[in-house]
C-alpha cells in the first residue's frame, strides 16, 4: 500500500532532509554552508542566521541586502517560549502626504527615492546577536565580506530574476554600473563582485552595527539619498531601532501558529487558518479543487480584511484581539459557498515581490525563523556607490490617502509583507517555516499549516505542491497545475491566468522531540537546499 506521507519517486524532486544535531534551510547553497559552518563551530541558531542572512544580502541582490529590514521569531531551547522582533524601519521625520502632493504624487512609486523607509536589517542582527547570539560578530559576518570581495557565482533564479529587472537597474548610472557590468546582466556562473559593499561590511564587522547608522556610512547614504531628492537626514538613521514585540498567535487543530504583529501582515495568515478551520479539510484530498476553492476564498476574505485594518499598530483602529477572534472568522466564513466563487469581489491588487527567507535549529534546540528582504526586485534601484548598499522601496507600501490606517507619515513605519512563522504544540516548538513572495506570503503559510496538520504530508512534498494566488477577482495558477482541477475552478467561477512568475518560495524545518529529529525542507523554486548534521 502506498503511504500517502511519502513522495513519489517515478517524478523528479527531492527528498526531505533529516539531522539529528543541527539543520539549516535557506534560499542558496552559499548561505546554508555559511550558516551550517557556524552551527559546527558551536555557534547557535541566532549565529548561524545572521551569517546566512549576510550571505544572502550579497548574493541575492534581487531579494535582499542591508538596505532593507529583517523580521524574526525565536524559540530558545526548543520551548514554546516565541520572542518576536520587528526590525522594521521607519519613514524620513521630513516626509507628509502633503509634501509629496506638492510634488504632483498620488502615490508612491517602487522607484521613487520616497519609497526608501530607513533600513532595519542591520540593527536587528546587532540587536538579536547581543540579546541571544555566541559567536563574535565579526566571524558571522566573515562570508559575506569574502564574496562580495573576491566575488561569487551568480545562480540560476538569481539570475532569472536579474534579466526580469534589466530596465530597472538601466534606469540609475551607480546602480546600472554595478549591476550591469559591460552593459549585461551576469551570465549564470559568472563571477560578480561588490567591493564597496565588502568595505561597508568590514566597517561593521569591526566597529559594531552602529557604525552604520552613525558616522561617515550613514553620512554617505544620506548624500546619496538627498542627490536623488529624498527627505532622509542623519538624525533618521541614527535613529533607528528594532522592537521586541508580543507574537500574535491562534490555533489551529493540534498547533499554536505564530506571527510576527502589525506592522507586518502575519496575522492574515492567522485569518486564514482561523476560516479555514471551520471546514473539515482532511476530507478532501490535499490536491483538489475543492481545497484550492477554499483557500482562494478565505484569502479574498483574510486579504481584504488586511487591506483595511493593518498598519503600524499605533495607527491601527481594530484591537488584534477582535481580528483574530473566532467569533470573527464565523461571520466572514458565512459568505463562503462550497459550490461558486463570491459575486463582487473588489480588487486586491496583490502582487508578488522578492524576499529571502531562512530557518535554524541548533545543537540545544535553539528555533529561528528569520526573514530578511529590500522588497522589489532590487528593491528601489537606488544604490549608494560610496557604500554599495541598495536602498529598499518598502514605503511604496504607503497610501496617501490620509484617512486609510496605512497612510504615510512621519517616523510611522508602513504595513510589511515579509513574515516569519513558527508553530508550537504544548510546551514544545514544532515546526518554523517561512514562505517568501511579497503578498503571496500569507497564502502559502496557511497552505503549508494545512498541508502537514490536515493531511500529514511530508514536508517536502507540501513546499513542492503546485500553487495558486487570488489576486482579487483573478486567481493566479502555476503552469504545474493539472488541467483538469482548473477546469473544476473555471466551472466554480473563478477567473484563471498563469502566473509569470513561480509563486513564492519556503523553507521549514520540523522538529520530532520524541525520536529526536530534525527534518528540513527548502522549495525549488528557490536556488537554495537545507542541509544539517
Amino acid at each position: 500500500m502506498k503511504d500517502k506521507t511519502m513522495r513519489d519517486f517515478h517524478f523528479p524532486g527531492r527528498s526531505t532532509v533529516h539531522a539529528r544535531n543541527a539543520m539549516v534551510a535557506t534560499s542558496h547553497p552559499l548561505a546554508t554552508e555559511a550558516a551550517l559552518n557556524v552551527l559546527r563551530e558551536g555557534g547557535n541558531a541566532i549565529d548561524a542566521a545572521i551569517a546566512g542572512s549576510a550571505v544572502m544580502a550579497v548574493v541575492e541582490p534581487q531579494m535582499t541586502g542591508i538596505g532593507g529590514d529583517c523580521f524574526a521569531l525565536y524559540c530558545p531551547n526548543g520551548s514554546a517560549e516565541v520572542i518576536a522582533f520587528n526590525g522594521s524601519g521607519r519613514a524620513p521625520a521630513a516626509t507628509s502626504i502633503e509634501r509629496l502632493r506638492t510634488e504632483g504624487l498620488t502615490r508612491i512609486a517602487e522607484d521613487s527615492v520616497h519609497s526608501v523607509t530607513l533600513p532595519g536589517a542591520v540593527d536587528g542582527w546587532g540587536r538579536l546577536h547581543a540579546d541571544h547570539g555566541r559567536k563574535e560578530f565579526a566571524r558571522l559576518l566573515a562570508p559575506a565580506i569574502g564574496y562580495a570581495r573576491d566575488g561569487y557565482p551568480v545562480h540560476a533564479r538569481v539570475r532569472r530574476d536579474w534579466l526580469r529587472a534589466r530596465s530597472h537597474l538601466a534606469a540609475r548610472e551607480a546602480t546600472r554600473a554595478l549591476f550591469l557590468p559591460s552593459g549585461h546582466v551576469p551570465a549564470e556562473g559568472d563571477i560578480h563582485r561588490q567591493e564597496r559593499l565588502a568595505d561597508t561590511l568590514e566597517i561593521i564587522a569591526s566597529q559594531g552595527t552602529r557604525a552604520f547608522y552613525e558616522g561617515p556610512l550613514a553620512a554617505a547614504m544620506v548624500r546619496s539619498l538627498k542627490a536623488h531628492g529624498g527627505l532622509h537626514e542623519e538624525a533618521d538613521f541614527r535613529g533607528v531601532q528594532g522592537d521586541y514585540v508580543t507574537p500574535a498567535s491562534t490555533r489551529y487543530r493540534t498547533l499554536d501558529i505564530h506571527q510576527v504583529p502589525p506592522s507586518n501582515q502575519g496575522i492574515t495568515a492567522l485569518m486564514m487558518l482561523n476560516l479555514l478551520e471551520g471546514f473539515d479539510m482532511a476530507a478532501l484530498d490535499p490536491l483538489s479543487a475543492e481545497r484550492l476553492h477554499l483557500e482562494i476564498e478565505t484569502g479574498r476574505l483574510a486579504y481584504a480584511m488586511r487591506d483595511r485594518h493593518i498598519a503600524d499598530p499605533e495607527a491601527m483602529e481594530i484591537p488584534l484581539d477582535a481580528i483574530l477572534s473566532k467569533d470573527w472568522a464565523a461571520g466572514l466564513r458565512t459568505r463562503i459557498s462550497l459550490d461558486h466563487a463570491m459575486p463582487d469581489i473588489r480588487p486586491l491588487g496583490l502582487s508578488t515581490s522578492e524576499t529571502v527567507y531562512m530557518t535554524v535549529v541548533d545543537q540545544d534546540l535553539n528555533t529561528v525563523s528569520f526573514i530578511n528582504s529590500i522588497f522589489d526586485s532590487f528593491g528601489s534601484g537606488i544604490l549608494c556607490p560610496e557604500t554599495g548598499v541598495l536602498f529598499q522601496n518598502r514605503g511604496n507600501s504607503f497610501t496617501l490617502d490620509p484617512a486609510h490606517p496605512n497612510a504615510l507619515a512621519p517616523g510611522k513605519r508602513p504595513m510589511h509583507t515579509i513574515m516569519p512563522g513558527m508553530a508550537t504544540e504544548g510546551d514544545r516548538v514544532r515546526l518554523s517555516f517561512g514562505v517568501m513572495g511579497g503578498d503571496y506570503q500569507p497564502f502559502g503559510h496557511a497552505r503549508i499549516v494545512s498541508s502537514l496538520v490536515d493531511y500529514g504530508m511530508d514536508l517536502q512534498a507540501a513546499i513542492d505542491m503546485p500553487r495558486l494566488l487570488a489576486t482579487g477577482a483573478e486567481v493566479e495558477v502555476e503552469r504545474s497545475l493539472p488541467p483538469a482541477i482548473l477546469q473544476t475552478l473555471a466551472d466554480k467561477g473563478h477567473h484563471l491566468r498563469l502566473a509569470q512568475d513561480p509563486l513564492g518560495g519556503c523553507q521549514a524545518i520540523l522538529i520530532d522531540h520524541e525520536r529526536g529529529l530534525l527534518s528540513g525542507g527548502s522549495d525549488p523554486r528557490k536556488d537554495g537546499h537545507a542541509a544539517g548534521f
